[in-house]
Parts: structure tokens; C-alpha cells; sequence
């Protein structure tokens, strides 16, 4: 029996030490893993903060964009009295990033907010105040309209380089935790934005109501941390890190910050300890696990854990692929209104995403559907066009209560779209509605090489070409807007001095000038009202529009018009003037009118301008010579 254990005594000894030895390695590796795993998370913590902290800037930066475009609008409708403006906030249904309503404040602390209410906010809000500092975003305020916490986002409407009102921007704190542009640690990080100045949250999405971190007490720190380091550290705009203990939990919360570009915002997150260290939690329990293991359970356990690392390291990866194919969407979608090249550019990146041989993109409108955008694998054949011709019945299938159409077969697709060409032999599509249900668009795919979760893939970027084409309805409302007089339906001098430099291009042969001046504008507006002159204006444009057509006549001041014919003899251009000073007087409207014409090519648009306006200044002057036309003797 001894001589047995002696026998045994060896590998025993051996195994005891090995046991020990892994034990040891254990420790000492789970330590190491705890101090990487820290810093890992600290570097993670100001990844994450600093992808947060840009994805809140640029939001910022899109809603000032918006606010901008507004305000020069609005510029506009400030004279002669208010209800142009009120009628501007009242159509106004904005597709800001975070503000969730608008609001004018006016000389005398007055707001004039959607609906028309006026409110004096004498005490609350000051214009010269929020004037002087131009375009700006305000500290935390109480509401208006409520209780609640908001956020102004300012820009100044000036004319004539003067500030004659602030357009406002209100951002609801209470409800923005909803709107974050990014989501840290997948959401399980706290997310705070705190303002450095005052102490006050602006975003906190670990307590249920808006307070001051300076109202919230001292914590108890961990070893190495104290408190007047976190204070000043907000203080002053520094990036840095702190440990402490939660009043609420009772674990150690990693909590990291950061400063924002604006104002003396910082950004904040915190994570709890065991999200920290859940890594190297796991791989403790593998190790304690291999001392208990035996030669045969650990080689099985080893062949285990690289089948496993090696699946769950290609599902992440394909996930990580996935988000990354995801965000270039969202990237490529972000101004692909103003570079409809993009969209393009999207397409092609879902179809790497799905993988698909053709992807395609049709939006919808009231008036019907708008030209759609395709992808499609070594340039666009009739297969791609399909996808286009069929995104109407489509659409009518979804409003019928399809969530989404996956057909795996060509017996498939031809019951959904009878009249594709051969070779479609599977179809995924997917509608894009927006937040109220409206499809806005239909999304596709065809030539899939795999036929499982395409449509979740194409959903998780559908929030993105809502969000296009919501940019692309603003974007061309504010756009026709901006070149066209509201009045007179006609172009305006935003369009004209645009159009200038190019309409030597319009003509081959010659390219004539009508240059026209409304007489007694300001008479008749004194005497029967502007309503009448108004008529009048209209009068004068439906006359240039008949005359010379809509694609070269403009409104270029208060009651100067400019008119452009390509191609035109000189003498038909005089006859078609003096027809419309002729049509114009039978109404009881009488105009100055002046004409230039030149042989193309033309190079010198400005001279052949003003040579029209020096004649209609000379037939001015003869039409205020007639006695029953002297202003003077009025």
C-alpha cells in the first residue's frame, strides 16, 4: 500500500502543483485582466462620450442649419405686418433633429409662437439680451407653456443688417432622453449632459427628474478619487474620470466627462462595476473551472471554448458589420438632398449589407410617386427597373397591412409583380412610413445570396430614408420658396441674380431684355389700399407671363420687373412689349417699359440689363411729363 502511494506520491505531487500553479496563474492573470479591463473601460467610457458628444454637436449644427433657413424666410415676411410670419410658423412642420416647436420672440419681449398666440414675456425673456448674443443656444429655462425644462436654440432675423426678431428653437429636456443621437454601451450607460456653468442636468437618464449636481451631495469616492476633483473637473471643462460609490444601487459606478462645444455644456456617462468587469468575471469562472478539470475535460473544454470564441467572434463581427453598414447609411443619408449622388451610394452599401445583386429606393408623395433610385450589379438592366415600375403595387400591398413582402420564389415574385422579366427569382421590400404611418417610400432587394433576415436588415435602415425623405420634401419646399415671389407667382431676385451669369447660355441666335416699372404703385397704394396695389402687381405679372413667358421673368424689386426671350427678332420683342403696356392700360394700370436686344453671343448680361432699364427710365420720365401724371400736383 505505501509502496502504491509512493508510486502515486510523484504525479500526485505533480498534479497538486500543476493545480497550484494554475491556481496561481489564475490570480494573477484575473488581476492583470481587472487592471486592463479598467482601463479598457476608461478608454471605452471616452470612446463612447466622445461618439455621443459629436453626434449631439452635429445634431446641434443641423438644427442651427434649419433655424437659419427659417429665419431668412421669415426676414422676409416681417413687413408690413405680422401675418406672413404668423402664417409661415402655422405651415411650418419642422423635421428638427431636437427642437420640437418654434417660436419668434419680438422687440418688447413679446413670443409669437405657432397658432398666433402672443405672449409678453416681459421679466422672462429679454430681446435685447438674447439680441446681443446673435445666434446662440440658451442655459436650462422653465417653459412657457408648462413646468417643464427646455433649451432655446436662438438665430437672429435681421434686415438690412439690422436684428428685427430672434427665431427660437425649443428643445423639451423632459423629452429629449428619447431623442439621443447615440446610445452608449448599446443603453446601458447613464447618460447625462450637465452645464458646467450652473451645475443644472440637462439630460439624465438615470433619475427620473431633471436636478443639480451640486443640490445632489457629496459621494463616497473610491480609493484614489475625491470629489473636489469631480466639482472643479466640471468646472473648469476637463476630461477625466472618477469612481464612486451609488446612492441608489450601492455599487461602484465608473463615471467619466468630458467638455461639449457649446456653451459650457459637458458630456457625462457612467457604467456600474459589473458592466466593467464582466469580461474578466467570465474568464475568472473559465480558469477556476480548469482546476477542478481533469486532462481529458480540459482538452475537451479547450476544443469547446475554440468552436465557441470562434462562432460568437463571427456573430459579432457580422453584427459589428452590420452596424457599420448601418451608420455609412445614415452618414451617406444625411445631406443626400442637397448630393442626390448618395443615394446612390447608400443603395450600393445595402446591398454589401444583405448581399444583394440590386437594391432600389422609391419615394411616394400626394401628387404621386417621385423618380426612384436604384443599385444594381454591374450597371442597371430591366431587372433593376422592375424594382422601380413595381414600387406602386408594391405600396398598395403594404397599405392593404403588409409589414413587409419576402418572396423566395419566382412563382413568388410574378404573383406580386406579374410583369418582371425573367431572372427575379426572389424579392424582399419593406415600406417606409413615417411617424405617423404614412409610407413615404418603398425600400427592395433582389438577387439575395442568403434569404433569411433581409428584411429586419433593410427595416434597421428604413429610420434613415424617412429621415431623407422628410429632408427632401423641406429641402424643396424651402427651395421653391426662396426663388419664387410670393405675390406675383414669378421668379425673385434670389433667382435672377442666379440666373444672370447663365442666360447667355439660353440663346443661340439673340437674346433680348424687357425691363418694366409699375407707374403709381405708391399713389394707388395710398389711395385705394395695398390690396389694390396688390392687384395691380399681379396684373403686371400675369401680362410679362403671356408675353414672355414664366421660365425667364422676374420680380426684382417692389415694382421693377425683367424679362428675358431667346431666339427672339428684335421686332417681335418691341411688339410684344408694347401689347403688354397696351393689355395693362385697358385694365386701368399703366407701366413704364423699356427693351435691349443683342446678337449672340452675349457676354455682357449687366450692360444689356441696364441698357433696358435706361429706356424705361426715359418712357418714366415722358409718362410723369403729361400734366394729368405730375406727382407734384397731387
Amino acid at each position: 500500500m505505501e509502496k502504491r502511494l509512493a508510486h502515486w506520491r510523484s504525479p500526485l505531487a505533480a498534479t497538486l502543483i500543476l493545480v497550484l500553479l494554475i491556481a496561481a496563474a489564475s490570480f494573477a492573470v484575473t488581476g492583470s485582466i481587472n487592471r486592463i479591463e479598467e482601463e479598457s473601460s476608461f478608454q471605452r467610457l471616452a470612446d463612447e462620450a466622445a461618439e455621443f458628444a459629436d453626434g449631439l454637436e452635429l445634431n446641434m449644427a443641423a438644427d442651427r442649419r434649419q433655424l437659419e433657413l427659417l429665419a431668412a424666410l421669415a426676414a422676409d415676411d416681417m413687413e408690413p405686418d405680422l401675418e406672413e410670419l404668423r402664417e409661415l410658423l402655422d405651415t411650418y412642420h419642422g423635421t428638427g433633429t431636437f427642437f420640437s416647436r418654434i417660436e419668434v420672440l419680438l422687440p418688447g419681449d413679446v413670443v409669437l409662437a405657432q397658432g398666433g398666440a402672443e405672449t409678453d414675456v416681459s421679466g422672462r425673456l429679454s430681446f435685447e439680451e438674447e439680441a446681443a448674443l446673435g445666434a446662440h443656444v440658451s442655459d436650462r429655462e422653465t417653459d412657457l407653456e408648462g413646468g417643464g425644462y427646455v433649451v432655446r436654440h436662438y438665430v437672429p432675423i435681421e434686415r438690412g443688417g439690422e436684428t428685427v426678431a430672434m427665431l427660437c428653437g425649443v428643445i423639451e429636456l423632459g423629452t429629449l432622453n428619447r431623442d439621443l443621437p447615440y446610445s452608449p454601451y448599446g443603453g446601458e450607460a447613464s447618460v447625462y449632459v450637465i452645464d458646467g456653468a450652473t451645475g443644472d442636468f440637462l439630460i439624465d437618464t438615470w433619475h427620473a427628474e431633471l436636478g443639480n449636481i451640486w443640490e445632489t451631495g457629496a459621494r463616497q469616492m473610491a480609493e484614489g478619487y475625491d470629489n473636489a476633483q469631480l466639482s472643479q473637473g466640471l468646472i473648469d471643462g476637463e476630461s477625466n474620470y472618477v469612481v464612486f460609490v451609488s446612492n441608489t444601487t450601492g455599487e461602484y459606478l465608473y463615471f467619466y466627462y468630458t467638455p461639449l462645444n457649446i456653451n459650457r455644456w459637458r458630456v457625462a456617462l457612467s457604467v456600474p462595476e459589473d458592466l466593467v468587469f464582466s469580461g474578466a468575471r467570465n474568464i475568472r469562472s473559465l480558469l477556476d473551472a480548469l482546476l477542478i478539470a481533469e486532462g481529458a475535460v480540459f482538452l475537451v473544454y479547450i476544443l469547446w471554448m475554440v468552436r465557441y470564441v470562434r462562432r460568437e467572434t463571427g456573430e459579432k463581427q457580422r453584427r459589428l458589420d452590420a452596424l457599420n453598414y448601418i451608420y455609412d447609411v445614415e452618414k451617406l443619408l444625411f445631406n443626400a438632398h442637397e448630393h442626390q449622388e448618395n443615394i446612390s451610394r447608400s443603395l450600393e452599401v445595402i446591398a454589401r449589407m444583405l448581399p444583394a445583386r440590386c437594391v432600389a429606393f422609391s419615394m411616394t408623395s400626394d401628387e404621386g410617386s417621385d423618380p426612384g433610385y436604384l443599385w444594381e450589379e454591374g450597371g442597371e438592366t430591366a431587372l433593376g427597373r422592375a424594382h422601380l415600375r413595381g414600387a406602386a403595387r408594391l405600396a398598395e400591398c403594404f397599405s392593404g397591412g403588409h409589414g413587409e413582402i419576402s418572396a423566395n420564389s419566382r412563382q413568388e415574385v410574378r404573383a406580386l409583380l406579374p410583369n418582371v422579366p425573367e431572372g427575379m427569382d426572389d424579392l424582399v421590400a419593406i415600406p417606409v412610413e413615417d411617424a405617423d404611418g404614412v409610407i413615404r417610400g418603398v425600400l427592395s432587394a433582389s438577387g439575395l445570396k442568403k434569404r433569411t433576415d433581409c428584411a429586419a436588415m433593410l427595416k434597421s435602415v428604413a429610420f434613415s430614408f424617412v429621415m431623407l425623405s422628410n429632408n427632401m420634401r423641406t429641402y424643396s419646399t424651402l427651395r421653391r420658396r426662396g426663388e419664387h415671389d410670393v405675390l406675383t407667382g414669378l421668379y425673385n431676385r434670389n433667382r435672377y441674380e442666379a440666373d444672370l451669369p447663365r442666360l447667355g447660355e439660353s440663346c443661340r441666335v439673340s437674346l433680348g431684355c424687357v425691363f418694366v416699372d409699375a407707374n403709381g404703385l405708391h399713389e394707388l397704394n395710398n389711395s385705394r389700399g395695398h390690396e389694390a396695389g396688390d392687384g395691380m402687381l399681379r396684373a403686371v405679372a400675369n401680362e410679362l407671363r403671356v408675353r414672355f413667358g414664366q421660365e425667364h421673368s422676374y420680380r426684382i424689386g417692389g415694382d421693377e420687373f425683367v424679362a428675358f426671350t431667346a431666339d427672339e427678332p428684335e421686332t417681335n420683342l418691341r411688339i410684344h412689349c408694347r401689347a403688354m403696356v397696351a393689355g395693362l392700360e385697358s385694365c386701368g394700370y399703366f407701366v413704364s417699359a423699356g427693351t435691349s436686344w443683342a446678337e449672340a453671343p452675349v457676354e455682357d448680361i449687366e450692360s444689356l440689363v441696364k441698357s433696358a432699364e435706361a429706356q424705361m427710365y426715359d418712357a418714366k420720365r415722358e409718362y410723369y411729363r403729361r400734366p394729368e401724371n405730375d406727382r407734384r400736383a397731387r
